[in-house]
């Protein structure tokens, strides 16, 4: 699990924590108010033989943490108050907090190793303690509580060491209490928003009052002046400096134009997701990385570099800076002579290692300097960068609201300069809401050209990115199947059909089910489908950021007009053939209707063969997706044409289409990997595949009225996914040789071939395949892992064993993809191979139930039957009321 610092809060932090400290979460926190502070030793269970110096020292750095955690609160809890010297020296200071927030983290670690090497009852009772204190000590507040999840991931990762069945339940406690810091964090964005959308309630009020009881305790024990008296903060007059000495901000920059800074890395995971995310949107950045995170420089001033260094030469490879950010991020302004030359040099001679064409910039740890450090930057031919957009995503711990506080100060300044830290999952959760506002506004991105910041063509080539997103407000759907027509002949799998749809529209695709409405057989009639419209979807009852998707499962007719064109219908159940034109429903009503609705994109789907539509063609260039959220969208895909019959005799009981088109929706479709599915890629899916195993040639097209938007689906999904095991239901036979033929007529991500489909007047338009979507390797992961699953179910497994090694390739402690490589292997009989693996996937999570009936049966296939008991025991142990409990206790019988 990734880290999240969670040490730095600012006003906003106060607001939200303070409501966060009313709710009773998983972790047993108590609803009483602190007297004083204790450590974990205050607890009533003492080890017995755990080193007492290491207890105190972790009992020591805890309640460090917390004084800085509840400092940084004081310094910030009347911002609005402070001059604008004072907010930006307690901005400083609060860095410096967090900073040695950092070390003091370094040093729990080793303080874990030592208690980790103590005897197992102590050791353990140690673990237990400092659970019991983060849990439910009396004397915290939950706010508190924030300032120890670093510990508590550093204590999960020391526990899962071990594989005694006490200290399973030790890392499941661990798990349970990380998670419920999770459901607090998910909680500020919603609260947020309820605090500042009645900020003149009574209700506000009240909970300031909570606040400021907290606030007032805190400042018993803290003041701001003897905090930043203590940080050393004593700059009362600004330095005055020479005109080649000023630093750089963002306020010359052009209108509309940014520079996207990066401080404190190269991280070990962070920083590679955000250049992920900055070759996504294909945008440059500024890199100001800290000299000892990657490598070191000797007395005799020789150079070696870390595994970090890798990251930076690729982030230079990638085309953006490297910047100097000291050696130590120690705070220059207090340093001076062959110490202060030190940090500004050693960085530099690290970065010229890497790469001899590293920029000459830098950036003053918390902007702190003084003259002499300007001088010494002169010296050395480097350049001093400020900024003027702060993100303050070093202490917001809330994605949404660091985008707000960006793109509000940018409505203001309209440029600058834009300061993010490379440390935070935070900061990468932000950015590309961040960069989905700015590109649809227009900005510009620039970086260093060897002498000032400008905008490189090759760098804002903005065409190339594809910035879509569902960004939905609600989520309607009509579904209606016929099978038992009056008049027409009946249909098998129609009703099924639209079942079908709806529970994938449900499931797993982000529709309420009291906004996804249903008509089968008898009740679709010509009446109630129109009036299904109009009472459901009109009257002003959609918004203009809603989406509508209809699906229709039933017959279709085309009937020629006297002006020779045809005419397309949709055949409800109480029509009859020989009055087509009176109690069908033409296409035309539905395009009617489609105009009208007041949604941003609707999608009709139609599993039914006609033609006639009149219909026009939408855009698909990159440039005009971009602008995807601010387009209207009418589009619609069709089953095939006139003349054409359904292909009615599909797998599980659905026509060729629509069990395509569920394939389609589970993910299939999602051919460039980003997790949307547009109805251009749903048809460059559905259609080729469709007619390579039918008489049908499915139609796409965008109907009058649509500006070109693109309707989207959002592939949801609950966790990283599902642990195979016999439980995990694959598909029938029939089902599998039609995918493969589907498998082979599909385009792929990526092909130079364009995919040619009709579009809805009966003419062939080419789409070009779509590229695949590079990401971190977290989602290079988890994207493998997910085209496993869908290999698994297919019986593919050859591919299905290529897609999770794969995934493990990008994330070696993927703990999910390890357990299905292993069951892949018990499939192909591999069954020492399948035990390595589900070893290794209890190693890396041994709470993780599943693994050990897995491993059990691997166990047993091998008649190795003691190991089958152990792990068939320790399934029991950690979930003895689970959904195989009872086939395990039935295995350990035979055993």
């Amino acid at each position: 699990m990734k880290s999240k610092i969670l040490t730095k809060p600012l006003l906003l932090l106060a607001l939200i924590t303070l409501i966060a400290g009313v709710t009773v979460y998983a972790i047993k926190f108590s609803s009483q108010q602190p007297n004083k502070h204790n450590g974990p030793n205050s607890s009533t269970n003492t080890p017995q033989q755990a080193d007492v110096g290491a207890t105190q020292a972790l009992q020591s750095e805890l309640s460090s943490m917390l004084g800085n955690f509840r400092k940084i609160i004081v310094l910030f809890a009347d911002e609005k108050k402070l001059k604008e010297k004072e907010r930006d020296e307690a901005n400083r200071v609060g860095q410096a907090l967090f900073h040695e927030n950092l070390t003091r983290l370094n040093n729990v670690d080793l303080i874990l190793k030592k208690i980790a090497e103590s005897k197992v009852e102590a050791r353990l009772q140690s673990f237990d303690d400092i659970l019991t204190y983060i849990e439910s000590n009396p004397d915290l507040y939950d706010a508190d509580r924030l300032a120890f999840r670093e510990v508590l991931l550093r204590l999960q990762k020391t526990i899962a060491n071990e594989q005694t069945l006490p200290a399973i339940k030790l890392h499941k406690r661990v798990s349970e209490d990380i998670a419920a810091l999770n459901d607090i964090e998910k909680e500020y964005d919603k609260e947020l928003k309820e605090v500042f959308a009645r900020f003149e309630t009574r209700a506000i009020e009240l909970k300031r009052e909570r606040w400021d009881d907290y606030l007032l305790k805190l400042s018993k024990l803290y003041n701001r002046e003897q905090i930043l008296k203590d940080y050393g903060v004593i700059l009362p007059y600004p330095e005055k400096l020479d005109k080649d000495e000023k630093e750089i901000f963002g306020y010359e920059l052009p209108t509309k134009t940014i520079v996207l800074t990066f401080d404190d890395g190269p991280h070990a995971s962070y920083t590679e997701e955000i250049a992920a995310i900055l070759k996504q949107y294909n945008v440059p950045g500024v890199f100001f990385q800290v000299g000892q995170n990657v490598g070191k420089v000797d007395a005799a001033g020789k150079q070696s570099l870390n595994k970090n260094a890798d990251t930076s030469k690729k982030l230079m490879d990638a085309g953006h800076i490297l910047a100097n950010h000291s050696f130590s991020h120690a705070l220059l302004s207090k340093e001076s002579g062959d110490g202060l030359h030190a940090e500004i040099e050693r960085t530099d001679q690290l970065l010229k290692t890497i790469n001899a064409k590293r920029s000459p910039l830098f950036r003053f740890p918390y902007g702190a300097k003084n003259k002499e450090g300007m001088q010494i930057l002169h010296t050395l031919g480097l350049r001093s960068v400020m900024w003027n957009i702060d993100s303050l995503d070093w202490a917001d711990p809330v994605p949404s609201s660091i985008v707000n506080r960006v793109i509000s100060n940018l409505e203001k300044e309209k440029r600058g300069i834009v300061l993010f830290h490379d440390i935070h999952e935070r900061t990468v959760k932000a950015l590309p809401m961040i960069l989905d506002k700015l590109i649809a506004e227009g900005y510009r991105f620039a970086t260093w050209d060897g002498s000032e910041f400008s905008v490189s063509q090759k760098a804002n080539a903005q065409a190339e990115k594809t910035s879509i997103t569902s960004d939905y407000q609600n989520s309607y759907a009509i579904v209606i199947g016929i099978n038992d027509y009056v008049k027409w002949p009946k249909l098998q799998y129609a009703v099924q059909d639209a079942k079908a749809i709806r529970e994938s529209l449900v499931n797993r695709l982000g529709f309420g089910n009291d906004k996804v409405f249903m008509l089968s057989n008898g009740e679709a009639t010509r009446n109630n489908i129109l009036a299904l419209f109009h009472d459901k979807l009109g009257h002003a009852q959609l918004k203009k950021d809603d989406r509508v998707f209809i699906f229709f499962a039933g017959h279709g007719a085309t009937r020629k007009l006297s002006s020779g064109r045809n005419l397309g219908y949709i055949i409800p159940v109480d029509s009859d053939p020989e009055q087509l034109s009176v109690d069908a429903i033409p296409m035309t009503d539905l395009q009617n209707i489609a105009e009208n609705l007041n949604a941003k994109h609707v999608f009709f789907v139609m599993d039914a063969c006609y033609s006639g539509l009149g219909l026009t063609r939408g855009g698909g260039t990159s440039a005009f997706l971009r602008e995807n959220a601010k387009r209207i969208g009418r589009q619609m895909l069709t089953a095939g044409g006139a003349d054409q019959l359904v292909a009615d005799g599909g797998p599980n009981g659905h026509s060729v289409f629509t069990w395509t088109l569920l394939q389609a929706l589970n993910g299939k479709a999602d051919l460039n990997g980003d997790n949307l599915i547009t109805a251009t890629e749903l048809a460059a899916y559905i259609a080729p595949a469709v007619s390579s195993v039918s008489q049908q040639t499915p139609a796409f097209g965008s109907l009058p009225g649509s500006e070109g938007g693109e309707f989207i689906f959002e592939i949801k999904k609950e966790g990283e996914g599902e642990f195979l095991s016999a439980n995990t239901n694959q598909l029938s036979s029939e089902a599998i040789a039609l995918n493969n033929k589907i498998t082979e007529a599909t385009a792929k991500a990526g092909s130079k071939e364009p995919i040619i489909i009709k579009n809805l007047s009966g003419g062939e338009q080419k789409i070009a395949a779509p590229k695949l979507v590079e990401g971190s390797s977290k989602q290079m992961a988890q994207r493998a892992n997910d085209l496993g699953l869908l290999h698994y179910r297919e019986k593919r497994y050859a591919e299905a064993e290529a897609a999770f090694t794969e995934a493990l390739k990008h994330r070696p402690e993927f703990a999910l993809a390890a357990n299905n490589l292993g069951f892949v292997y018990l499939k192909q009989q591999k069954y020492a191979e399948a035990a390595r693996w589900f070893e290794n996937t209890i190693q890396i999570d041994p709470s993780r139930a599943i693994a050990y009936v897995n491993l059990g049966d691997a166990r047993m296939y091998l008649n190795e039957n003691e190991k089958a008991k152990k792990a068939f025991n320790s399934y029991l142990e950690l979930a003895p009321n689970g959904a195989n409990a009872v086939y395990v206790r039935e295995a350990l019988k035979k055993l």
